[in-house]
């Protein structure tokens, strides 16, 4: 290989490796603060089986009670049955929504000051470029892990923000002159 083919595939395999460490760095930090709500602590598993037959019964201990549309008496059917892990679940859901949307917030700060400080390295191409790339792989990252959790008009103001960045870096980086 020539030597200019050769550093341009060491500085682009330094980039690269750089993204990706930042980006590794930063969710495993924020892990080891910020702990994810765990499932069996809302939902205990028991090892006790609690037999539930009617509606009152499911409701009274934190339970949905689904009918059975279905229900024939002579098929020997039950008339409905019962969801025990009803309310913790839905407990679970609200404590992982919010973890999501911190954890997304997070991400997109640490994203945006790695884009800015992208920026002031210009003397560094490697170290620029590796920030900015590492703060939009953390958009991306954060985006997708909150995705689920967002209602809509989240989703496109998430959108305009990201886009607005890069549109930003686009104009720093790659002014015409």
């Amino acid at each position: 290989m020539e030597p200019n083919k050769t550093s341009k595939v060491l500085k682009w395999s330094l980039i690269v490796g750089m993204v990706i460490v930042i980006n590794l760095f930063f969710n495993y930090a924020l892990s080891l603060v910020y702990k994810q709500p765990d499932f069996a602590k809302f939902c205990p598993n028991t090892a006790q089986v609690i037999e539930v037959n009617t509606k009152d019964s499911c409701v009274a201990k934190g339970g949905q009670w689904n009918e059975n549309n279905n229900y024939a008496p002579q098929k020997f059917e039950s008339i409905g049955y019962c969801d025990l892990q009803f309310t913790c679940r839905q407990d679970y859901d609200s404590a992982q929504k919010t973890y999501d949307r911190n954890v997304f917030v997070t991400l997109v700060i640490l994203g945006a000051l790695c884009v800015a400080g992208g920026n002031f390295f210009s003397g560094n191409m490697v170290i620029g470029q590796s920030l900015s790339l590492a703060g939009v792989l953390s958009f991306i990252v954060a985006s997708m892990r909150y995705w689920t959790s967002a209602n809509d008009a989240i989703k496109v103001a998430i959108l305009a923000i990201a886009l607005i960045i890069l549109i930003w870096v686009a104009l720093k980086k790659f002014r015409d002159n």
